[in-house]
């Protein structure tokens, strides 16, 4: 058996610390990632680059080109609720090139599937049915958990004008915040089960960072400590 995780689904409101716990395990050694967390080479899916182009892309028709937008509306909300489902698609169909192109993709490496629901754009009970089989039957979900109050001041501080498109510096502002992500149905959507999600028939292990106060923003030993010990639990839920 591997002694790497598959999959690990990163959930979590903005601005909770995904985007620093990712960047916390890129900067450990391969050697002693693997050996304490159970990570492989990491091979990132993330939807935020997807829709960041289709941001891109729509102020291009519309500024440059004089055309209607395909995507989104003047305030950068989705024109069709179904969209935040194609991306979920777009992950699931990603991860498919990585099997076609390498068969023994796992031996190595483990997928950080990486995205946030709000209740307001159908959540997580409406975004992981759109996840694959192949997906679902390798995946370990980390949740991190903190409350709407410390995603809009987290959000906030990182927001880099200048770089907009740059995983850990952007940000949104707080109406649209408040409007998508205030509300949120993790805690309906895990269940009353404290170690699986059953998701369309396949028991899915998951696990919870509670990051009040905030433990990921300094990427510290601290982190490295908590980390182990929760991937280790998720690890051996998932030899389950």
């Amino acid at each position: 058996m591997n002694d790497i995780f598959d999959i690990i689904i990163l959930n979590g409101r903005p601005a909770s610390g995904k985007s620093e716990v990712i960047d916390y395990l890129k900067k450990t050694p391969l050697e002693v990632r693997r050996r304490r967390f159970h990570i492989g080479q990491m091979d990132e899916i993330d939807d935020f680059p997807m829709l960041w182009t289709w941001f891109e892309e729509d102020a291009i028709l519309e500024k440059l080109m004089g055309k209607p937008r395909l995507h989104t509306d003047k305030g950068g909300y989705f024109l069709w609720e179904h969209l935040w489902h194609l991306l979920i698609e777009r992950i699931s169909m990603d991860y498919s090139k990585r099997l076609r192109d390498k068969p023994n993709f796992h031996n190595d490496y483990t997928a950080l599937v990486e995205f946030s629901r709000g209740s307001e754009h159908g959540g997580y009970q409406a975004a992981y049915p759109h996840l694959s089989d192949d997906i679902l039957q390798r995946a370990a979900i980390f949740y991190i958990d903190v409350p709407f109050e410390e995603s809009l001041q987290k959000n906030r501080k990182r927001f880099n004008p200048s770089r907009p498109d740059s995983i850990l510096e952007h940000g949104l502002p707080d109406e649209k915040l408040t409007r998508l992500y205030k509300d949120c149905d993790w805690e309906t959507f895990r269940g009353q089960d404290p170690e699986f999600i059953n998701i369309r028939g396949y028991k899915v292990p998951y696990i919870v960072l509670h990051n009040e106060p905030d433990v990921t923003t300094a990427r510290d030993e601290n982190l490295g400590r908590i980390l182990e010990d929760l991937l280790n639990k998720l690890w051996h839920l998932r030899q389950k």
